[in-house]
């Protein structure tokens, strides 16, 4: 176990602070943790000019993990490109070399009837999305706008993997698979696009080297996006790119209900020692049409924070207590806005923190 258990949060914008709030609540309550705290996105804009300063970078980078809230918001929409809240975090994937996303589509009992889709299709739901981070089309050159001789302007960005990019990350999926169901679907464009078919080649030669024992499927892109809401229960461990982790990750989050409920990892490569940079941080956005109203469900932060005990520090049973304990919330009928029904306790983003804790103490028999 790492022992310093150094931990740098980032509130960022809109219900950023006040999720993170109820998290440093959850982590104060577990204690053994040294944290620190700086600004990202807009707040570190309005402060320092820059999405991300420096020094803040530099904290993240000593750190044993990164907690992170939200960016954005329509406050700083017109400014320049390299200014947006959203490069703060862009910076912070690719500085701290985060190559790897997971992201869980996990339905809680209590929660299955608050789907979009029907009920049968989703109770149960336990799939996870590993996405490539750091290559592919949103970091890929040349990239760019330019005047062409006719008048008219072009825009340009670069879909490229290499072998190795490919690989580290289909390593993580199978791993992860080993530890699930062991069960891994490969999704690309590999019928029209030559990144894909390299993509294809690369985890198939990966998977008869050195995971025989872990089932292998591939799915063009598209099909994926049709299958996670046809039938998304076939899906054990999904490993894509860049770009269609972004879009079938947000997919697969609607499937359970809420974005308030769903957290996700960055992981980067293990050292020699075994430890991995890595950030965490809830799906949701900076929600600013409900910030500092008390409404936020806080508990897509609360849970990737469990994942963070989880995968940075070895504390799987303080993560299976908090993990727990949001499931006994839940199925107590407790309900922020986002997924509050009919006969329920309605509760804004402090009492449901409230509730979390209460629960922990009382699986704990504190």
């Amino acid at each position: 176990m790492i022992m310093s258990k150094s931990v740098l949060i980032l509130p960022g914008d809109g219900i950023g602070p006040e999720v993170m709030a109820q998290v440093r609540r959850l982590l104060d309550r577990i204690g053994g943790f040294s944290l620190s705290e700086g600004l990202v996105g807009g707040a570190a804009y309005d402060v320092h000019g820059t999405p991300l300063a420096d020094d803040t970078m530099a904290q993240a980078l000593k750190a044993d993990a990164v907690l992170l809230g939200a960016v954005g918001g329509p406050k700083w929409d017109s400014l320049p490109f390299a200014d947006k809240p959203e490069r703060g975090l862009l910076r912070l994937r690719k500085d701290m070399e985060l190559f790897a996303n997971l992201r869980p589509a996990l339905v809680f009992d209590a929660l299955a009837g608050a789907s979009t889709l029907k009920t049968d299709l989703v109770r149960g739901l336990d799939l996870m999305i590993v996405r490539e981070l750091t290559g592919g089309v949103y970091f890929g050159e040349p990239r760019g706008i330019e005047d062409l001789p006719n008048g008219e302007r072009r825009g340009i960005n670069t879909q490229v993997y290499t072998t190795s990019e490919i690989v580290r990350v289909a390593r993580v999926a199978f791993e992860l698979a080993r530890k699930r169901d062991s069960r891994v679907c490969s999704v690309e464009k590999a019928n029209v696009m030559e990144s894909g078919v390299l993509w294809r080649e690369e985890i198939t030669k990966l998977r008869e080297a050195d995971y025989t024992d872990v089932a292998l499927s591939h799915m063009y892109a598209d099909n994926c996006a049709m299958q996670l809401v046809r039938a998304p229960k076939q899906f054990d461990v999904i490993v894509t790119d860049n770009l269609f982790g972004d879009l079938l990750s947000d997919c697969a989050a609607m499937l359970t209900g809420s974005l308030g409920m769903l957290p996700s990892a960055s992981l980067g490569a293990e050292d020699a020692n075994g430890s991995r940079k890595a950030l965490y941080e809830p799906v949701h956005g900076s929600a600013p049409d409900i910030a500092g109203q008390d409404k936020a469900n806080p508990m897509a932060c609360i849970l990737s924070a469990s994942m963070m005990l989880r995968y940075s520090f070895d504390m799987a049973a303080e993560a299976d207590l908090i993990d727990a304990a949001c499931q006994d919330v839940l199925n107590a009928g407790i309900r922020t806005g986002d997924i509050v029904e009919s006969g329920m306790t309605p509760v804004g983003t402090v009492a449901m923190g409230d509730a979390v804790l209460a629960a922990m103490d009382k699986r704990s028999g504190g």
